[in-house]
């Protein structure tokens, strides 16, 4: 059905790979974020800046979206040690599933135990305007619905069960803290709340 969907990473080789980085800098981060479209600049803004093209680490693949940096940067932000992805993967550039999730199991092997993923992406919900922030509580995944999706293949406990409920899986709290420092900041007018 989909020819690449068995050739994902082993667990060895997401291993190799973050001892390879931990092995390159002495942060240790816990908070791990995708920065999407237009949003880069925030791995900009990290202090104590430790930073790796794509094409540089073993493994890795490459960002083919004119406008992503292609590079992984440690740092701190507001005092926590962070590592932030300057652009990502997409089936659309005919990665497998397997191979896009490939840095969010880089990500828990080097320790980060809170993922920020952020995209640009346009809406159906006519009450939203372009430039809304959307928290997202849920996602419908229709790639899925074809059988598409980094489940397929053979499982390696060590990353996690089989099948993980998915009823959790954006935290709330997390959801809730994005949504009180917005409203503080004054973000109210076009910060929303919505499934992705």
């Amino acid at each position: 059905m989909f020819p690449e969907a068995n050739k994902g990473y082993s667990y060895d080789d997401c291993k190799a790979t973050a001892d390879w980085l931990l092995a390159q800098t002495d942060i240790k981060p816990r908070v791990g974020i995708v920065c999407g479209s237009g949003l880069g600049g925030l791995a900009d803004l990290l202090k104590d800046q430790v930073a790796f093209n794509y094409k540089d680490i073993p493994n890795f693949p490459q960002s083919t979206v004119h406008g992503h940096a292609g590079r992984l940067v440690f740092g701190t932000l507001k005092g926590r040690a962070c590592v932030c992805m300057q652009g990502r993967f997409h089936l659309y550039e005919g990665y497998a599933a397997q191979r896009i999730t490939l840095p969010i199991r880089i990500f828990k092997l080097l320790g980060v135990e809170t993922v920020i993923l952020t995209n640009a992406a346009g809406g159906l919900n006519e009450d939203f305007k372009v430039g809304d922030i959307m928290v997202i509580k849920d996602h419908i995944n229709l790639p899925g619905f074809a059988g598409n999706n980094p489940l397929v293949g053979p499982n390696d406990e060590r990353f996690g069960v089989r099948f993980p409920c998915m009823s959790d899986a954006y935290d709330r709290e997390l959801q809730q803290l994005g949504m009180d420092v917005g409203q503080e900041l004054g973000y109210g007018d076009f910060l929303k709340e919505g499934v992705y």
